[in-house]
């Protein structure tokens, strides 16, 4: 018993100075961060969680600092650890409206919806979360319209794609069809001049003939007729 009485004692004085050291990092921080010094408030915060991990006010305080710095997952994270630990549902609830703002500032509203709601089921009497949980509920819906129309607009656009790709194949179908029966036609044509060509040479060829066998007739009438004159010759 007096083993233990002598440990309380001795732990006593240290437990007192770790607890004066905490508020005073805190109080110090909280001074920063009103000044808007949020680099070096984050640094008086951490000093006050090592010597209390646990420090529910050094955490959440923690995690505005950081968000004030834009370090968004890292307050995430506090912010996270605050809502766990929290036993009062108005600071639970305060950690749980923050969680809605980081997601809102990610565009991700469906998380930032769900934080809201929860910090309003732990205050139901907090209009900034309200007004909040209506914007983010509207600012989803717009977003998704805008997905909708995106989606529809790449639809349109691989339509038309597809479309011009089947009527570029219709006009190369049908330019090689022209160009095939153009080549028909030049063949029929050369075939055309062939058969003319011959059909003149023919022709030709024929009425040379039928003049020769003419000259030949009329020559032979003609001496036969001289013979004949030849023949009736008076003596």
């Amino acid at each position: 018993m007096r083993r233990i009485i002598w440990i309380i004692v001795f732990l006593f004085p240290f437990a007192l100075f770790a607890q004066k050291a905490e508020r005073k990092n805190l109080r110090e921080g909280n001074k920063l961060y009103n000044d808007e010094k949020y680099t070096e408030a984050e640094i008086s915060y951490r000093r006050s969680l090592e010597v209390n991990p646990t420090s529910e006010q050094g955490i959440f305080n923690l995690g505005n600092a950081l968000f004030k710095q834009e370090k968004y997952n890292e307050a995430g994270e506090q912010y996270k650890m605050s809502a766990q630990m929290q036993k009062d549902p108005v600071k639970a609830a305060a950690a749980w409206h923050n969680l809605g703002n980081i997601s809102s500032q990610a565009k991700d509203y469906a998380k930032s919806i769900e934080a809201y709601k929860q910090a309003l089921r732990l205050n139901p009497n907090d209009d900034e979360t309200r007004y909040n949980l209506v914007l983010a509920q509207k600012l989803l819906q717009e977003q998704q319209n805008q997905q909708n129309q995106d989606q529809q607009q790449d639809d349109q656009q691989q339509e038309n794609k597809e479309d011009q790709k089947d009527q570029n194949q219709n006009q190369n179908q049908q330019q090689q069809n022209q160009d095939q029966n153009q080549d028909e036609q030049n063949q029929q044509q050369q075939q055309d001049q062939q058969m003319s060509r011959e059909n003149a040479e023919q022709i030709l060829e024929a009425l040379q003939q039928d003049e020769k066998a003419t000259q030949e007739r009329v020559t032979k009438e003609q001496m036969q007729q001289v013979k004949q004159k030849i023949t009736d010759k008076d003596w």
